[in-house]
């Protein structure tokens, strides 16, 4: 079997998904999308993990946390095993990252805006086919 780390394997996947606070699902579904290497099993049928495993878990939830795709995750994971590459590499992702949320929170304003405007609107009818929230809602069109 091949390890990274040269760490010897001896954790079945139900005692790590209990460590890492996750399902053993959750395990195999990061092994599906590459996100941990997926182990070779022994003869009775297991795979083993090593303590590694565990690190790499909390890494992923951490930066689920705040707010990296699966995609980024794993381009992520792939950086922090090039140490010759400049730190620069990730903060490259960390200010496009940056840049994707305020794009988030200005399309949450709008929408906030709009919504307490339509509210506002509304509370001054009593007929719901003068509803101006329904209405908005018939029209054709986005936030502007």
């Amino acid at each position: 079997m091949d390890y990274e780390d040269g760490e010897s394997a001896s954790l079945f996947i139900g005692k790590i998904a209990r460590r890492a606070g996750i399902g053993v699902e959750t395990i195999r579904f990061y092994e599906r999308q590459e996100l941990l290497a997926a182990r070779a099993r022994k003869e009775s049928g297991y795979r083993l993990y090593s303590e590694d495993v565990l690190g790499k878990i909390q890494f992923i939830r951490r930066t689920k946390e705040l707010g990296f795709s699966l995609r980024e995750i794993k381009e992520l994971l792939q950086l922090g095993r090039n140490y010759s590459l400049p730190c620069e590499a990730v903060c490259e992702k960390d200010e496009a990252k940056i840049g994707n949320i305020d794009a988030k929170i200005e399309m949450l304003m709008k929408m906030k805006r709009a919504l307490s405007e339509l509210l506002a609107a509304s509370k001054v009818r009593t007929l719901l086919d003068e509803c101006p929230i329904l209405e908005f809602l018939e029209k054709e069109g986005g936030l502007e």
